[in-house]
């Protein structure tokens, strides 16, 4: 074997480098962030070929002391800590000193700063090579702020630089590095341009209204339009932000934005309650979006465990995690209908050429013709669909022809309050609902949304008599790790809450005495497994209740109307009245949507009218 040497200062930065630098994007992340925590307000990013060749940018912050210019270059040369106890409360994008002194490894680094601090006002300038890492400071030019230029990434490491895609893409991650970080930091003005074409110019913005359209500016104005709005506060922690209804999801998790006190992060307990939450009415493979805020104290975050800063450990992960579950979960049980229906324009009032306003005259034509049954607002609110069911009951004398004059009447008057839903005006092919709102028209899966309706009450109804357990005839002996035992023994009251008794036998064994009954008939086995698995990982389990609502879902589908049954207008219009005060009732049990809204104006471009 060698004998062991000391390695030299640029080939210990360079095998550093590794770590911090791994693309141009990598680059651009540690500059926009070190501008970031220099308070800049304003960031001009220029790029060239993929930020191969070139990689400028430039900041107002307050900039860097002629002293500390060399210094900043240096490998663990940092402004943002200076002892051990302050790792505990770290509010800084960057702390370790490594971002620069990595960069000038593996490129051409010019570093331009005049400070704020300055007594003299003048501005200077340092230069390195990944060849010499000996830096010269000399005047220059320069407003108040930061400048950084990369030229020639990996130059000096042509290996590195073969595994580097098109200019295309290189470009395309640096574009996803700087919206990540536009949506972390609203207050700041960012610039990208790209072979001297600016490419995004996002203004600094204060209001929700300009909170909303950068959103919509980085992730889509679908995204904002199809989103429910989050603002929970509890124990200390905040989560705020925008969640994507089910309606919106993805087929890949592409468009999830999470950050913990300002920083972008991807974590397994914050994705795990993020898919629990959406577990009840997001569709099999499809991922949710969301662009979320996660405020607690530094204290309670550790942020130095991965060396891009990627991920963090909480100091109480079973607390951060059910509160993201309880938080979302509720959000997305409380949207309903008529928040998912954009606010249109008055029918009666709009002028349309081509005509889609209504006459009065029209109005009393319309009133008179009253060979068809509706029934009307004044029936439907005092029937739920459910009492027709389980009545057996066929109540026609509700849709008499005043009933439908008067459905008629309220739908085009201006002042009159019209559910989200509208009313019904007939069933097609015994599987859909056709109902008429004041903007629209309503098409409703009639099965799927009496599945949901169903759903709903029987897991209120088996909430209420709580969770029952079942002793099992004969105990089932497992064989499991030891860690696994000790988990079992320690979190003994955790399980006994999900209605499961274990006790332990032996270093590496344990035995199950009790399970749910609803799930007594299931594979005991696998499920206790599955169960212990989650509460080492994650502090708590949410697959007992995966199991029990499954079931319930289950009994909910065989137990919901079925397709080419005949319903009269009363039954369907009770039906959407209990859509609109029904958790979660744009989905059925399995993610499916139940209803979909096609306004006027959608309308009138298929037919081209006013064109």
């Amino acid at each position: 074997m060698n004998r062991i040497n000391l390695l030299s200062q640029r080939l210990a930065n360079q095998i550093a480098a590794g770590e911090v630098v791994e693309r141009p994007a990598s680059v651009v992340k540690e500059l926009l962030e070190n501008s970031l925590d220099s308070e800049a307000t304003r960031l001009d990013i220029d790029i060239e070929q993929g930020g191969v060749k070139l990689i400028r940018i430039r900041d107002n912050g307050a900039g860097i002391l002629k002293e500390d210019l060399p210094l900043a270059l240096s490998r663990h040369a940092t402004s943002k800590i200076r002892e051990l106890t302050d790792l505990e409360t770290i509010a800084s994008l960057g702390f370790r000193g490594e971002a620069l002194a990595s960069i000038s490894s593996v490129s051409r680094l010019t570093l331009q700063s005049r400070s704020q601090l300055a007594e003299d006002a003048l501005a200077w300038q340092v230069q390195a090579e990944g060849q010499e890492m000996l830096a010269e400071v000399t005047p220059v030019s320069h407003p108040q702020g930061t400048t950084a230029e990369v030229r020639d990434l990996f130059f000096n490491t042509p290996a590195r630089r073969k595994f580097l895609r098109t200019e295309k893409t290189e470009f395309a991650r640096i574009e996803e590095i700087v919206k990540r970080l536009a949506l972390s930091r609203f207050d700041v003005q960012f610039t990208i341009n790209h072979n001297q074409r600016t490419v995004h110019h996002l203004q600094a913005v204060r209001s929700e209204f300009e909170k909303q359209r950068r959103v919509s500016m980085v992730c889509g104005p679908a995204f904002v339009e199809k989103s429910a709005l989050v603002d929970v506060e509890r124990a200390g922690l905040r989560l705020w932000g925008w969640v994507s209804l089910p309606t919106f999801s993805r087929s890949q998790a592409d468009l999830q934005y999470f950050y913990v006190n300002g920083r972008i992060i991807r974590d397994k307990l914050v994705a795990h309650a993020i898919r629990q939450a959406y577990r009840d009415v997001l569709f099999h493979g499809r991922h949710p979006a969301y662009v979320l805020y996660l405020e607690l104290a530094p204290s309670a975050v550790d942020v130095n465990v991965h060396p891009t800063k990627h991920e963090v450990r909480f100091r109480d992960s079973r607390s951060v995690h059910d509160f993201l579950f309880i938080a979302l979960h509720k959000t997305l049980a409380e949207v309903r209908p008529g928040d998912q229906i954009p606010k249109g324009i008055d029918p009666v009032n709009e002028s349309v050429p081509g005509g889609r306003g209504i006459h009065p005259e029209a109005m009393v034509q319309m009133q008179s013709q009253d060979e068809l049954s509706l029934g009307g607002p004044g029936t439907s609110n005092k029937y739920s669909y459910q009492q027709f069911r389980d009545n057996g009951q066929q109540p026609l004398q509700y849709a008499a022809g005043f009933a439908h004059k008067n459905a008629l009447t309220v739908l085009y008057q201006t002042d009159a309050e019209i559910p989200p839903l509208g009313y019904a005006l007939a069933q097609l092919h015994g599987i859909y609902i056709l109902a008429q709102n004041k903007d629209g028209l309503i098409v409703v899966d009639m099965h799927a949304a009496h599945e949901r309706i169903t759903y709903e009450r029987m897991k209120i109804a088996a909430s209420a008599e709580q969770l029952k357990m079942q002793t099992l005839l004969v105990p089932v002996s497992l064989a499991v790790s030891q860690a696994e035992a000790d988990c079992a023994e320690e979190q003994q009251q955790i399980l006994l809450s999900l209605g499961i008794e274990l006790e332990r036998v032996a270093a590496e064994s344990i035995v199950v005495r009790q399970v749910p009954a609803l799930l007594k008939d299931s594979n005991v086995e696998q499920l206790v497994r599955d169960v212990l698995s989650d509460v080492m990982e994650f502090g708590n389990s949410e697959r007992i209740q995966a199991h029990h609502d499954d079931l319930l879902s289950t009994m909910a589908c065989h137990g919901s109307v079925r397709a080419n049954r005949q319903l009269t207008i009363p039954e369907m219009n009770a039906l959407l009245r209990d859509m609109e005060a029904t958790e979660r009732s744009g989905q059925c049990n399995h993610g499916r949507p139940t209803w979909v809204y096609q306004s006027l104006d959608a309308l009138d471009k298929l037919f081209m009218r006013g064109q």
